[in-house]
């Protein structure tokens, strides 16, 4: 069903929910040429199905390079599980120009908009329901998706973040984009040259066959947020 792009039709987690009162920043990309690493970062979150239930993964992607900073898994959408993976992406990456988000509570709270605040972060969120306004992340997840979690049916939240955090891993260093000249985002973000060949793991062989199957023509070592 998923190669033919079938699915089945059931309610599913809303993952972006305004909260009356919070401010909403502008869209500030509109026309903007991205033209460098670290000029502009976006972040969302996802829910992963599991065999029972789900999970929600959050992520911080530099949309130059494609590169995932940070990312984490939780069994909730609290604040505070995207304001860890947002300060673990500083930590390790410096600081963008701007970061893009949603409108969704997580990111519009002052725990969430103090820290972009405090680093000198211009602060830019998606129109409602504009998705296409931060179409980078929502790529990824499709390749996330289709290519790691609707392959596989995780039984405990720690099996999910293993399992993903190898994808992840794979997609940083070993998946090329054609929209980035057949480089990864790992060559992109540190501008070094394309991947051109070299033994795969045995844990990545499998990734290689999905990404073939579902490669779309558009368009890690990380380590998870523990929250």
């Amino acid at each position: 069903m998923q190669r033919m792009g079938i699915e089945a039709l059931y309610r599913r987690p809303r993952t972006t929910t305004p909260e009356p009162g919070h401010k909403i920043y502008p869209y500030l990309l509109r026309g903007v040429e991205i033209t460098r690493p670290n000029q502009v970062w976006a972040m969302d979150l996802t829910y992963i199905p599991m065999e029972r239930g789900f999970v929600y993964l959050a992520v911080v992607l530099d949309w130059f390079s494609r590169r995932v900073l940070s990312w984490g898994i939780s069994i909730t959408m609290e604040a505070a599980f995207c304001v860890e993976t947002l300060e673990d992406a500083l930590a390790r990456h410096g600081k963008p120009e701007i970061f893009n988000t949603d409108q969704g509570s997580q990111f519009t709270g002052a725990a969430f908009t103090g820290v972009l605040i405090e680093n000198g972060i211009a602060i830019s969120m998606d129109g409602k329901g504009a998705w296409r306004d931060n179409v980078f992340v929502e790529r990824l997840w499709r390749s996330v998706k289709y290519e790691e979690v609707y392959l596989r049916a995780y039984d405990t939240t720690s099996e999910a973040r293993a399992s993903i955090g190898r994808y992840l891993d794979f997609y940083n260093r070993r998946r090329p984009h054609s929209s980035l000249d057949g480089s990864t985002p790992d060559q992109a973000y540190f501008n070094s040259p394309p991947f051109r060949g070299g033994g795969l793991t045995s844990a990545e062989a499998p990734l290689i066959g999905a990404e073939n199957l579902f490669r779309q023509p558009q368009p890690p070592q990380i380590t998870a947020s523990m929250y």
